[in-house]
């Protein structure tokens, strides 16, 4: 930050907070959350697993069973269980978002497809070998331990 031609401004927290809040392209978003469709119940909380949107096509026919998905331009977000990510390493490109919390997007994502019944799960284990199909990345389980 300049003061003066020449000299150089000490940036504080407060003027920081100020640039983040301001209008223009460069401001910080909230994270938005994804919700539960009407009418239906997550017993076991919510959870929620991105791949880009490019892969989500290819995941849907894998599946035994789909829960809830949503969509926006970048990606496909499946709804899981709480702590589905207890002891495995998601493959990348997908992310994994403890509660449900989609970060850096302007909107919520919209649903794509809500499943029958009230729950709004897709099981977190045949969608995580499945994405660990289509990205050759081994499971957890089968990679090699070191000593």
């Amino acid at each position: 930050m300049r003061t003066a031609p020449g000299r150089i401004g000490v940036l504080t927290l407060d003027t920081l907070v100020r640039l983040g809040r301001g209008p223009g392209g460069d401001t910080l978003r909230a994270p938005h959350r994804i919700t539960v469709p009407e009418g239906m119940t997550a017993p076991l909380g919510c959870d929620a697993v991105a791949v880009p949107a490019q892969l989500g096509p290819l995941v849907m026919p894998r599946l035994p069973r789909v829960g809830c998905v949503y969509a926006d331009e970048a990606h496909w977000w499946w709804l899981v269980p709480s702590d589905s990510d207890y002891a495995l390493d998601w493959p990348s490109p997908s992310r994994y978002a403890t509660g449900a919390i989609v970060p850096d997007s302007a909107r919520i994502p919209g649903l794509i497809h809500r499943p029958d019944g009230t729950l709004p799960y897709t099981p977190p284990i045949p969608l995580y070998l499945t994405l660990c199909r289509l990205t050759d990345t081994p499971p957890t389980w089968s990679r090699p331990i070191s000593a």
